[in-house]
């Protein structure tokens, strides 16, 4: 998941980092949605997606920005409105690897690059930021990266969450600790709501609970270290051999699969 979500509690709100917002946007259509790799001319609109999203000391900045595409251009991936050329959508990730993520206390340090992160061997990637402006957007860049992933290896996906509903829950219960709320369920179903989300798209298994994560007032500044597998990745060595264009056909299958 990153950049923890902004001051909201919003259980539609796909992120690795955001919080969706439609309101005073225009609708889009799925038809209308563009997904591709990003590229340095993408900047300037991806600030104004940024500035939407996120307060002073969460948003990236110019240099941020031109950092993660150059260092991982193909895990930083956009979308973009086909009538306005407007940023619907970012995702930034990078490769890592298992005891990395399991040492790392920050979210800062979970995003630094670190050596050995260029190497695709790891089948391990850490997802540093997504921001949207609308669901469907969100969406159509997950179903637009899984078949890269599953061409490419990638097989596990770490999140930082936020525990949104947190503080409200605490100050209700105040004789429940911050483990218990985080591995709460209902339903079979997380009870934080940022952590529900996460559920239903696949990621499932709570690695580390983090104090001090990143500052996110609902959360206390807590962060909860998820992890995902790509959907399908378990038969990663039929899909090598498979040609990108046929996995791109099953993109739909991938969301039935998690």
């Amino acid at each position: 998941m990153q950049k923890l979500l902004k001051n909201r509690t919003c259980e539609d709100s796909n992120l690795w980092q955001q919080g969706h917002d439609v309101q005073g946007h225009d609708v889009v259509h799925d038809s209308e949605i563009n997904v591709r790799f990003l590229s340095p001319a993408d900047i300037p609109s991806l600030l104004e997606l940024e500035q939407k999203k996120w307060t002073d000391d969460q948003r990236a900045d110019v240099s941020t920005l031109a950092s993660r595409i150059a260092e991982f251009p193909a895990l930083s991936v956009g979308a973009f409105c086909t009538r306005t050329g407007t940023a619907l959508a970012s995702l930034f990730m990078k490769p890592t690897r298992h005891e990395l993520m399991r040492q790392c206390p920050t979210w800062a340090d979970c995003a630094r690059k670190q050596h050995g992160d260029e190497s695709a061997r790891t089948g391990t990637l850490f997802g540093i930021s997504l921001s949207s402006v609308d669901p469907k957007a969100a969406n159509a860049i997950f179903e637009f990266f899984w078949p890269y992933a599953l061409k490419h290896g990638w097989s596990d996906v770490y999140l930082g969450s936020p525990v949104p509903g947190l503080r409200g829950w605490l100050s209700k219960n105040p004789d429940i600790s911050v483990a218990q709320y985080v591995r709460s369920k209902r339903q079979g179903l997380p009870l934080d709501p940022q952590l529900r989300y996460y559920f239903k798209k696949g990621f499932r298994k709570i690695v580390a609970i983090r104090d001090n994560y990143f500052p996110h007032e609902p959360s206390l500044d807590v962060g909860v270290l998820i992890l995902g597998k790509v959907p399908l990745s378990g038969l990663s060595f039929i899909w090598k051999r498979v040609p990108l264009p046929w996995l791109q056909r099953m993109k739909k299958l991938f969301f039935l699969c998690l």
